[in-house]
């Protein structure tokens, strides 16, 4: 029997969290598993790709933007919808909003999955008020609980549902052999941006305040000051992308900076990059840091906010963000006359569990359930 899946979580932009959803979209057996959508947004991200492969997208308005056009629609998908989906997973970043678990379970879909994404995002004081409110009573509207790491886990979930049988750590799977080292796929793209020998560091991730660009571009200028040369390349958009563009500009730095915009190609442009630096505010367990990793670079990334579990290689350096711009840009100069064999590190991130051809067999088990 095919079970009928409705997703909630994917947004207009192809973070970690839309990603790690699609990954799972692409590789589950779809004669066991069928997806379709609700989205809050007006244009969902990769919507031409599920459409073409016979998925639905439903849209309601943000709660946000009009309380009470969002309930009116809420109700009325929910009351016409709902019958027809043996479960309902909801991803998401945090717990300010759970009503579409309540809805779920107002009207009748009976597996119903919370997928924490994040380990933090308290980003307001009312914000995080509303977690942990919610924190205390998703058990009353969840019956599933799913993470990316514990320590996400610890974030939305108490000590007695991280003991039930119902919780679940989903591993960021990815598809390792599209990140696996390639030299002339390297000299291509540098080629194409006129890169030649000179050091790259870079960067993945949504321009938002969880990401701490404003700190990642301190630590750049630092780092040029040992390397003038330097490349920073940054892979992304978002709300602040142009406080970002004119910070870099103001530093005088702009023609070391490569902004890159929305790809559908990061697994080609890591090939280019020779070091990762993710000095993030908070984290889940971040998918990019997978797709570094099995592409061969060395990391950087924030210490005690993200989680040491995403170190399968041994290759993720940690560094307090308490640490200044000028001990993080050392630290990278440090290892950056370092050379790996980029190649061996797919093989240690698919025996880890990250491989989504058999994290995927997993996660129809789960739904199962």
């Amino acid at each position: 029997m095919c079970r009928k899946v409705l997703v909630f979580g994917m947004t207009d932009n192809p973070g970690g969290m839309e990603s790690c959803v699609m990954n799972y979209y692409r590789n589950i057996d779809s004669d066991k598993v069928h997806f379709d959508f609700l989205c809050n947004w007006e244009q969902m991200v990769y919507s031409d790709e599920v459409t073409k492969n016979g998925s639905k997208i439903y849209t309601i308005p943000q709660r946000s933007k009009d309380y009470k056009a969002y309930k009116k629609a809420m109700d009325s998908f929910f009351m016409k919808h709902a019958e027809e989906y043996d479960v309902f997973w909801y991803n998401t970043c945090t717990l300010t909003n759970i009503d579409y678990l309540v809805y779920a379970k107002k009207y009748g879909i009976k597996k119903r999955i919370i997928h924490a994404h994040n380990s933090g995002n308290e980003t307001t004081l009312l914000r995080g008020i509303f977690h942990y409110m919610n924190k205390v009573r998703i058990s009353t509207y969840a019956t599933d609980f799913w993470s990316c790491s514990m320590a996400a886990s610890r974030y939305f979930y108490s000590d007695r549902i991280i003991a039930s049988k119902k919780h679940h750590i989903i591993n960021n799977a990815i598809q390792t052999n599209a990140y696996v080292y390639n030299e002339k796929v390297r000299d291509e793209i540098r080629n194409t941006y006129g890169l030649d020998d000179r050091y790259v560091l870079g960067h993945v991730g949504r321009f938002q305040y969880q990401k701490n660009h404003e700190f990642l571009i301190d630590v750049f200028n630092e780092y040029l000051k040992m390397d003038n040369q330097a490349v920073l390349m940054l892979v992304g958009q978002g709300e602040n992308q142009e406080n970002i563009k004119k910070k870099v500009i103001d530093l005088g730095i702009e023609k070391n900076v490569l902004f890159m915009g929305v790809r559908s190609d990061v697994n080609q442009l890591f090939q280019a990059m020779d070091t990762f630096v993710l000095p993030s505010r908070f984290e889940g367990l971040p998918l990019v840091l997978i797709e570094a990793q099995t592409a061969g670079l060395k990391c950087y990334a924030s210490k005690d906010v993200i989680t040491a579990d995403s170190d399968i290689t041994g290759h993720i350096e940690f560094i307090p963000l308490a640490n200044n711009a000028e001990e993080w840009a050392k630290r990278i100069y440090a290892n950056s006359k370092t050379v790996e064999n980029r190649t061996k590190w797919r093989q240690m991130v698919s025996d880890a569990g990250f491989d989504i051809h058999t994290e995927a067999d997993k996660l129809i088990a789960y739904l199962e359930e």
